[in-house]
């Protein structure tokens, strides 16, 4: 058919742009989005994360901008406003239509991490006292208003208050006559409008929905987030999280796009407080240094007792942590879980004690290298990995809890701190164990 491009050749070009955006400077992007056929690029726009959205629209000509701005959902374009400097914010917002100017100054009411941050005001919407052919005639006029989700549809009554839902494929199963009011369902799974995003998508995986309806606190419909939107939210809070394990604080955009002096900074902070904390196993090994001395010997199983305390404890956090952030373990259950880690710091410690005590044991049989008093060295290698190791789990799981119920998110205690944390302790316990097992023999 003359002018109808095919759909290989749209398909093939939509592909080469995504695969060359990382690399193409911003007049390029520009202009290779401009080369793409319409229905591509409306493709690509709205699947590009709202940085990416909002550069590319400022760098389209100023005659197109309109037309791609207001193709865009509301609560979208509230992210695309928040990525922008508040001088860009305004030219934006001109972009847009009176309507939707006021969606979106709504949403940009709201907390970002907030239910109401995350949902978009336009749905579809149904009287009770509408027969089903009505609701589909209805339902046809409402789907060109760019609805971000048809597969459930909202009955309001009297001030936008939520009377119950009908799903697509019972308005199109049942009988033409049939009012709504009699087929739709009242037990409908919502959400308050400042609910924070974490709590809303254990909503979504516990009954797995495509969309939940966002209620302000009298019970009135303000619109609806949708599981694509989660989906944004579940890798953002793990890539946050995994962050902060990782001894830093989180990153607030892609890695390759964030300034070089930001990200010294966050990583700074967190390394000057653990090179400090790792300065206090320095003090502490001065405190030891006549046991030292008079053993040197004691000074080649350091790194393995502290390391198997450190590994330990940050085994124990990050099951915590996850366990809190899946809502497993609350904060009530902290006794409960350090009865479990006292058991599981107890038997690991065991094991890694044992081994410990048949290293030096067995090693000694083969090359004598642990004196005579072979057999107590080997006996105080097992108790400090024991007591490091115990120590290690019931700090690692506890800590968790005490940061969560001080305000602080529980991901900062992580695998870093809480291994800065045990060194010092480890070596405290390491040395008092062999000042009290080897005294009257090497010290």
């Amino acid at each position: 058919m003359p002018g109808v491009e095919p759909e290989p050749s749209e398909e093939v070009a939509l592909d080469d742009l995504r695969d060359a955006w990382p690399l193409l400077s911003k007049e390029d992007r520009a202009e290779g989005f401009r080369m793409l056929p319409r229905g591509a690029a409306e493709e690509f726009l709205l699947g590009s994360t709202s940085r990416d959205q909002a550069e590319l629209i400022l760098g389209l000509p100023e005659a197109e901008r309109r037309q791609w701005m207001r193709l865009i959902p509301p609560d979208d374009i509230a992210d695309l406003l928040q990525e922008e400097q508040l001088e860009k914010r305004d030219e934006l917002m001109g972009l847009l239509d009176a309507p939707t100017k006021k969606e979106v100054t709504a949403l940009l009411a709201y907390a970002e991490d907030e239910a109401g941050g995350l949902m978009n005001p336009r749905y579809v919407r149904l009287r009770p006292e509408m027969s089903m052919d009505e609701a589909i005639s209805y339902l046809r006029k409402q789907a060109r208003q760019h609805l971000e989700t048809v597969y459930y549809l909202y009955v309001l009554g009297d001030g936008q208050r939520l009377l119950g839902v009908v799903s697509l494929r019972e308005l199109l199963k049942a009988q033409p006559d049939t009012r709504v009011r009699d087929a739709m369902r009242t037990d409908v799974v919502s959400v308050t409008e400042d609910l924070d995003q974490e709590a809303v998508s254990r909503l979504f995986a516990l009954h797995d929905l495509v969309a939940i309806p966002v209620l302000d606190a009298e019970g009135r419909m303000k619109g609806i987030v949708t599981v694509d939107d989660i989906v944004d939210v579940v890798h953002e809070e793990a890539t946050e999280d995994i962050q902060k394990f990782g001894g830093m604080a989180a990153l607030e955009a892609p890695y390759l796009t964030v300034p070089f002096s930001d990200m010294i900074k966050k990583r700074a902070g967190w390394l000057l407080v653990l090179f400090l904390g790792e300065m206090l196993t320095a003090t502490a090994m001065a405190h030891y240094e006549h046991q030292i001395a008079s053993a040197v010997i004691l000074t080649l199983f350091i790194p393995l007792i502290i390391s198997s305390g450190g590994n330990t404890g940050s085994q124990a956090s990050t099951l915590v942590v996850r366990a809190m952030a899946l809502d497993e373990v609350l904060l009530r259950d902290w006794w409960r879980v350090m009865r479990r880690e006292l058991a599981s710091g107890l038997v690991l410690g065991g094991i890694l004690g044992s081994l410990g005590f048949l290293r030096i044991v067995l090693w000694q049989w083969v090359v004598p290298a642990y004196g005579p008093h072979y057999l107590l060295v080997a006996i105080t290698v097992f108790m400090s990995l024991l007591g490091v190791v115990l120590f290690g789990t019931i700090v690692g799981s506890l800590l968790p809890f005490l940061f969560k119920r001080i305000g602080f998110d529980p991901a900062s205690a992580s695998a870093p701190f809480v291994a800065t944390l045990v060194d010092v302790t480890g070596l405290i316990i390491y040395f008092s164990t062999a000042s009290w097992v080897l005294r009257g023999a090497l010290l």
